[in-house]
């Protein structure tokens, strides 16, 4: 019989304390699964990947019934608190306190975002003093182990007394040299990342914004311009670009995403805005 480190049967979503089962990142659940991931490739095996993310796909489906999930998409690159960072996990916090803010699950602004919701519950003061504690350890490398260790006392120093299910990640092990943040109370981790992107952008009912990011960020943008431009009209969920000058002059996105959205049903639901008030003002007037 196959070893495979992950259960193809599996009928829940993680949580951060299933893929972080050991004190050694290393031996981990997450660090296990990745390295099975990256071994030579049979039937077998892939019966395993496809068996595992369709049971994370009924999970997810079950898990958003009655909830509202508001995408944030960001990139791996921002560090524990600089300006992205902490943008990003502003967002979240303002966002968590009506949706559930879903992101990549990963670090950098993923990780931002998914705290701030996680911290919904508390002052935004609390926020930043999460951040300046998380700072002390910026990025994940070069040490996932001294990442994970931060990440792990501040999620044990606020724990008590907030709300489950503010917080969804949705990372992949395709990218498993990225660690899954812990600031999900569920995470739904895949082997294949185009069901990854897919899942993630199509259970954002609620909207999605883009903060300032690179090649990844742009293929989001343009990958939810397409679902909401060949969408009925009812189903078509705003689109907001946060970040004027990097969405208009240093990826300039926006030139083209307003010229495909005119005339069709997602017009008005597209969006560039400077702040994360403005953010606020469109998805929860």
């Amino acid at each position: 019989m196959l070893h495979a480190p992950v259960d193809p049967e599996r009928s829940t979503l993680y949580t951060p304390e299933d893929l972080y089962d050991t004190p050694a990142y290393a031996d981990s659940l997450d660090a296990r699964a990745y390295s099975w991931s990256r071994e030579e490739h049979t039937r077998d095996r892939a019966r395993v990947r496809a068996l595992h993310d369709f049971g994370i796909d009924e999970a997810l489906d079950a898990w958003i019934v009655g909830r509202h999930m508001v995408g944030v998409m960001g990139g791996h690159a921002a560090q524990r608190g600089d300006e992205t960072y902490a943008l990003a996990a502003r967002l979240g916090h303002l966002l968590g306190k009506r949706h559930v803010v879903a992101t990549g699950g990963g670090p950098g602004a993923m990780e931002a975002a998914n705290l701030g919701a996680w911290l919904t519950s508390y002052p935004v003061e609390v926020v930043e003093t999460a951040i300046e504690e998380l700072a002390v350890v910026p990025g994940f490398a070069p040490s996932i182990q001294d990442w994970m260790v931060t990440a792990m006392a501040v999620r044990a120093g606020y724990a008590e007394g907030r709300p489950l299910a503010s917080s969804l990640g949705v990372p992949t092990w395709f990218y498993g040299h990225e660690p899954p943040n812990l600031f999900c109370d569920v995470i739904a981790k895949y082997f294949r990342n185009a069901t990854r992107e897919a899942i993630l952008l199509e259970i954002c009912d609620a909207g999605i914004v883009f903060l300032p990011g690179a090649a990844g960020t742009v293929q989001e943008v343009f990958q939810d311009a397409c679902e909401n431009y060949y969408a009925a009209p009812e189903r078509v969920a705003p689109m907001i670009l946060l970040g004027r000058d990097h969405w208009t002059d240093v990826l300039p996105a926006w030139p083209l995403l307003e010229s495909l959205a005119r005339g069709s049903a997602m017009a008005d639901r597209v969006h560039l805005v400077d702040s994360v008030d403005e953010v606020a003002e469109l998805l929860m007037p």
